[in-house]
């Protein structure tokens, strides 16, 4: 839970306020977790302010607080948190002003480029969705296949980890991984055409 939880604020800080809520959202499935609720909440008040959804934002902004005052913050900034969605609710509009509370960690800001192997591939698969291409998800989704069974250094892993880490050459990195995807994929069919 804590690689969900670090990936979620490295990538909530980076400015991708949805990703981070599906970060979030993949661990909380696994465990429902009161300070993952409270988080999946806030991306997603900071997430409705941002699309002008001020119904939304005040609705998530106070369940937000009300799971984050009960959570165990295990480092996480949560009283800051809470009081800017106690402002947040009182004004949505604020997010159009400035930038949303930053989640730190131990009092610590976290990037992209700080997550190691584990974190980074909970940040992928979101961070994927978030550029909308289906081959770069295909290709995260072979990175987290291949992790879980143990190929740590796989091709796939290696390039989900770069993507995520490397914002310079993540453009390049995404086209790499979406054509090895690609590639995986027509090999896939042609075994499974054979049977």
């Amino acid at each position: 839970m804590m690689e969900a939880l670090r990936a979620g604020v490295a990538v909530f800080d980076s400015g991708y306020y949805y990703a981070a809520h599906d970060v979030w959202e993949a661990a909380w499935l696994e465990d429902r977790d009161d300070l993952l609720q409270g988080l999946i909440q806030y991306a997603g008040a900071v997430h409705h302010a941002r699309e002008r959804n001020w119904e939304g934002c005040v609705s998530l902004s106070g369940s937000a607080r009300e799971y984050l005052g009960a959570a165990d913050a295990r480092g996480v900034n949560v009283d800051a948190i809470r009081e800017y969605l106690r402002a947040l609710e009182a004004d949505p509009e604020r997010v159009e002003r400035g930038p949303p509370q930053g989640i730190t960690i131990g009092g610590g800001i976290l990037g992209l480029g700080d997550l190691g192997p584990e974190a980074a591939l909970w940040a992928a698969p979101a961070l994927a969705e978030e550029r909308g291409e289906e081959a770069v998800v295909q290709g995260v989704a072979y990175a987290r296949e291949d992790f879980e069974s143990g190929e740590t250094d796989s091709m796939f892993v290696r390039l989900a980890i770069d993507f995520v880490t490397d914002a310079d050459k993540r453009a390049i990195i995404a086209q790499r991984l979406g054509e090895h995807a690609a590639e995986r994929r027509r090999r896939e069919r042609d075994v499974e055409g054979l049977f």
